[in-house]
Order: structure tokens, then C-alpha cells, then sequence
């Protein structure tokens, strides 16, 4: 068993990475502005349900100057089922009128700008700025991350932008978007938040399974 969290990043990363080779948001977009509101849409809700969502709701508006216009009663009718769809709703619009208006219709490829839009916190942000645009703003701490992150060893944090910066020491910037997709993607078909597939795991060698009670796992 690997000690030092360093080296056992290390190792996670090549693992991971030939385990995950494709680290493409299960979100489906076209561009940028498809990928910001699909992300806004997922919070507190599944990306199968937003992808069911969101090929109407770009038909309906294209663009965020179509979505800037549109009434706050039909894009909630849209979006419902996507939970809070009220609160979505006033965000999405007001969103959509700051890029229309402000960057002439085109995401902002920055940090800062992106964490001043209407419903866009910073896991928000570093989705957007690594996906679309190649960037590595930050490793995104959602449940998955935290979960794994802690099971690995790499943390013993509770705090999403805590466990964020510890392991964006750990890990080399290059990394920080696959890594931050690949550990969500493990966490949804491997270490699943009860009875982890230890046995399937391509970790399990490096892992000191943290937390995981005795028998919690199938072997």
C-alpha cells in the first residue's frame, strides 16, 4: 500500500486515466453557452434528466439573447423537472441578458466573470472553463469527488473548497479537469456511495478504502 498521498495521487491519475480515457461531460452540448446552462440546470438533479431537458429548450431559444427574451412561465414549464425550476429559471434568463448584452453573446473564458453570472458558482465556473475552453480553472468538488477523495485518502475534509485546494496540490495542473471528471465518473459506476465494487475497482491495490465499513464492499 502506497503511504504518501503525493504517490498515490500519482498513481490514481495513471489509473484513472486508462480506465477513463474519454473525459467529456456527460452533459450534452454543442458549445460553450449549451454547457453553462446544462451545468446551471444540474444542480441538485441528475445530468440524465437535464440531457432529457435541454434539446427543447435550445430549440425553443438557440442562443442567450432568445433566452433573454423568453418568459419566465414557459421556460419554467420547460425546465420543471429539473428541480427549483423557478430559481433556475430567474437565473438562467439573467444570465442569458448579461452575455447577450455584456460579451456580445459569447461565454466569458474567466474565473471571475463566469462566478458573477446568476446561478454560476465556482464548481460551476471550473466545469465551463475546463470543458469548453481547455482550461484548467480548478479541480470541481461535487459529491463523487468527495466521497472518492476521502475513501483514497487524499483528504480528510468536509469542505468542497478545502478538498479542492488539497488536491490541487497534489495534483499537476494539467490534470485537474480529467482528474476532476474521471473521479466523478468512478464514483458513479465503481465506488458507488453504498457497497463500493471494490472487486472491479482498478484502485483497489492503492486504496485504504477510508471509511468504507468491513463488509461495505462486495469483493
Amino acid at each position: 500500500m502506497i503511504v504518501d498521498p503525493a504517490q498515490r495521487a500519482t498513481r490514481i491519475v495513471k489509473l484513472l486515466s486508462g480506465e477513463y480515457p474519454d473525459t467529456r461531460s456527460e452533459l450534452e452540448h454543442r458549445t460553450a453557452w449549451e454547457l453553462l446552462v446544462a451545468t446551471i440546470l444540474s444542480a441538485q438533479c441528475t445530468d440524465v434528466r437535464v440531457n432529457q431537458v435541454t434539446p427543447e429548450l435550445f430549440s425553443r431559444w438557440p442562443g442567450p439573447a432568445g433566452l433573454a427574451a423568453a418568459s419566465q412561465g414557459e421556460l419554467e414549464e420547460v425546465i420543471r423537472t429539473t428541480g427549483m425550476f423557478r430559481r433556475k429559471a430567474s437565473s438562467l434568463r439573467a444570465t442569458a441578458s448579461i452575455v447577450a448584452e455584456m460579451y456580445d453573446g459569447e461565454v466569458p473564458a474567466d474565473i471571475e466573470a463566469l462566478v458573477a453570472l446568476p446561478g454560476v458558482g465556482l464548481k460551476t465556473a471550473k466545469v465551463v472553463l475546463g470543458q469548453a475552453f481547455g482550461i484548467p480553472g480548478g479541480i470541481v468538488v461535487d459529491t463523487h469527488v468527495r466521497r472518492l477523495a476521502k475513501r483514497l485518502g487524499l483528504t480528510d475534509g468536509e469542505d468542497p473548497e478545502k478538498i479542492a485546494t488539497e488536491l490541487e496540490s497534489l495534483i499537476p495542473r494539467a490534470e485537474w479537469t480529467t482528474f476532476s471528471m474521471r473521479l466523478i465518473l468512478h464514483g458513479r459506476r465503481v465506488c458507488v456511495a453504498r457497497s463500493p465494487r471494490c472487486d472491479g475497482c482498478v484502485l483497489v491495490e492503492i486504496c485504504p478504502r477510508v471509511g468504507v465499513p468491513t463488509g461495505g464492499a462486495s469483493r
